[in-house]
């Protein structure tokens, strides 16, 4: 029985990240974790996520939450992450992590912390999503700088990063495939008299509205034609069954930093 903490477990993602674990026998929640003076410390997960079977109350603080289980799971904020990240370490647990919006100094200090224990890390554990990372790499090493390429994503109203971290893995995705450094091509945004296009630009744009889970394209544009890629998610429990797949397959690895990439095998 592979025993799990779900960091932010009254959330969006944690609901449904709690769901998917509690379907799987091989799975056991042992702890469930929320910012101090959250509304729900203090309650059942099993009331908030609709499944009687689940006991496990909701707490404020991490150790208590996060003692029993081997595995953290977390999907909250860079600032979060990072203090987990350090308990983690310290206590010798393993992390399944999918937060998103890392500056440059919280990535480093992300990645030096990780190394320390067996951690998957990834902006989207959706299989259909990790599958467009080789697919689009693969395509821009087949097009190069031939086409234009540009990677257009759209989220609901209340995501605090841009761009997504999907769309940024895409872009690196991209970048490799062309074999250049995604900050030296990379363009954010448009605005003004701005000139023409320049030649090997990869532009990543942002969308934000309503309840959009999450909407990816990344599009090569030549003359006459077009190529274009896209993953729409419609739910969130296709990340969920990611994360599901990545708990699974993490015990017994050595310390280091994994992606979806290694859990899928691609």
């Amino acid at each position: 029985m592979i025993k799990t903490a779900i960091i932010g477990a009254s959330g969006r993602m944690g609901r449904s990240i709690a769901s998917i674990l509690a379907s799987d026998t091989a799975i056991e929640i042992t702890g469930a974790l929320e910012i101090p003076g959250h509304t729900f410390i203090g309650k059942k997960l099993g009331e908030i996520i609709g499944n009687e079977n689940i006991h496990v109350e909701i707490k404020g603080d991490l150790e208590e939450a996060c003692s029993n289980a081997d595995i953290l799971i977390d999907f909250t904020s860079p600032e979060s992450t990072l203090r987990n990240l350090k308990f983690a370490k310290d206590n010798g647990k393993s992390m399944v992590i999918g937060t998103t919006g890392f500056d440059e100094n919280e990535q480093a200090r992300l990645e030096k912390l990780a190394s320390n224990i067996p951690c998957v890390i990834s902006p989207n554990m959706s299989v259909g999503v990790n599958i467009l990372f080789e697919i689009s790499k693969k395509v821009a090493s087949l097009i190069g700088d031939s086409y234009d390429i540009e990677i257009v994503e759209a989220h609901h109203k209340n995501k605090v990063d841009a761009p997504s971290g999907t769309a940024l893995g895409l872009a690196r995705s991209v970048a490799e495939g062309l074999k250049v450094n995604l900050e030296d091509v990379a363009r954010y945004e448009r605005y003004g008299k701005i000139g023409e296009r320049k030649k090997g630009e990869i532009g990543i744009q942002t969308i934000r509205g309503g309840d959009v889970v999450g909407d990816h394209t990344v599009m090569f544009l030549g003359d006459g034609e077009r190529v274009e890629l896209t993953h729409k998610a419609s739910s969130r429990d296709n990340f969920s069954k990611g994360v599901l797949l990545a708990v699974k397959w993490l015990p017994q690895k050595n310390p280091g930093i994994y992606s979806m990439k290694d859990v899928l095998g691609l």
